[in-house]
């Protein structure tokens, strides 16, 4: 495999004109100052809390670089634009800290009406939920810990399996791949069940349900060992989604405070073996498995690549999908376009307001993890210096 793939910066941001990849260095030049995007956050939670206007400001800068709209309706541009490009969307409605039945019934239906939309449109071939938009966090929580539920309980739970089964069931009739987001690990043990019943019910013909595996988690590998061996002869396939983790900061300090092990890796460099484990793992078993990589570490896709081509699976077989986030790694995703790999860009939608956690989250994994974020700024910076010559 030609190691040099993703340093093609002319084939990375052909989208982009020259105004948005100065755009871009202004941002990460910021995101990159973990200090900076400390302070940043909690003046944004403030000034959000107190409905001070800084909503525009948002939309204008980090909002516009990470996600597509507010509404489906102004991603369609993006996602045909990048559809020309051979690099499909994931279009992935956020939406955090619900917390009634009626709120999450609508958000069952949001994710309802996504599903038919993407059924007619080949440039979206993926759905995608967060399970604690559709129930409780608390619920989850209390589930994931084997706690007795009281009666008013067990329904709100009921409530909940009857939502993915929704969902899950809507994806199948209409073909089309769903994928479950993680989330904390004291609300995953509950997701990863119900996840499973979802698999058991709905991969039997081919593989519609994914569910999520962060790799920041020393434990993953063991579980995807002890599922591979429990369902080895069962009648369903897996699906999984494969990320090294979105909420490092926050697993530790909640065991901290929870006086309990923490349950991320004690290293960036155990997190990248433990991904690399679980690739291996994904190829060991391929024919009980597909999964979608997602993943803006070169070293992981090359592997990947590497790996398609001694087990003789084609760039574009449906088993295997890549992945990156909107607004970042453009030079993987593009240039695996290029080749004609399966590829996509998840593209979060709707309301500013609502997409501050996740636009926190990237603030805060840019700061991080400094490489990523320097191979970035050195791209985009490439790429200009290639066009003015």
């Amino acid at each position: 495999m030609n190691k040099s793939l993703f340093e093609n910066t002319e084939v990375a941001f052909k989208m982009k004109k020259n105004f948005h990849l100065y755009n871009a260095i202004f941002l990460f030049n910021i995101i990159t100052k973990k200090i900076l995007v400390g302070i940043l956050t909690n003046l944004t939670i403030t000034m959000l809390k107190f409905r001070l206007p800084i909503k525009w400001i948002l939309k204008g800068t980090i909002y516009k670089h990470f996600c597509g709209g507010i509404h489906i309706a102004e991603c369609k541009k993006i996602i045909s634009d990048m559809y020309k490009m051979n690099v499909c969307s994931i279009l992935d409605y956020s939406v955090e800290g619900l917390n009634n039945e009626n709120s999450f019934n609508n958000s069952c239906e949001k994710k309802i009406e996504i599903i038919d939309i993407v059924s007619e449109n080949d440039a979206v071939p993926f759905a995608v939920f967060k399970p604690t938009s559709i129930g409780r966090y608390g619920l989850f929580k209390a589930v994931s810990d084997g706690k007795k539920l009281l009666k008013d309980e067990e329904d709100e739970w009921s409530n909940v399996v009857t939502r993915f089964h929704k969902i899950c069931n809507h994806a199948l009739i209409n073909k089309t791949k769903i994928l479950i987001d993680a989330e904390e690990y004291e609300v995953q043990k509950a997701i990863d069940e119900l996840a499973l019943e979802m698999m058991k019910s709905y991969n039997k013909e081919y593989v519609i349900v994914y569910n999520t595996i962060q790799l920041y988690r020393w434990d993953r590998i063991d579980y995807l060992n002890k599922l591979f061996k429990d369902y080895s002869k069962s009648k369903f396939n897996f699906g999984f989604k494969l990320v090294r983790g979105a909420y490092m900061e926050k697993e530790r300090l909640l065991a901290k405070n929870g006086n309990y092990k923490s349950p991320i890796c004690s290293s960036k460099n155990e997190t990248d073996l433990n991904f690399n484990k679980a690739i291996d793992l994904m190829f060991k078993h391929i024919k009980k498995a597909d999964f979608f990589i997602a993943t803006h570490n070169e070293f992981s896709n090359y592997k990947v690549i590497d790996l398609m081509k001694k087990n003789e699976i084609k760039n574009n077989s449906d088993k295997i999908w890549f992945g990156q986030l909107y607004g970042m790694s453009d030079n993987i995703t593009f240039n695996l376009a290029s080749e004609g790999y399966n590829v996509a860009k998840i593209l979060p939608f709707g309301p500013v307001e609502n997409l501050v956690p996740y636009l926190i989250r990237r603030a805060q994994e840019n700061s991080s993890f400094q490489g990523q974020s320097s191979r970035e700024l050195s791209l985009l910076k490439k790429e200009l210096i290639r066009r003015s010559s």
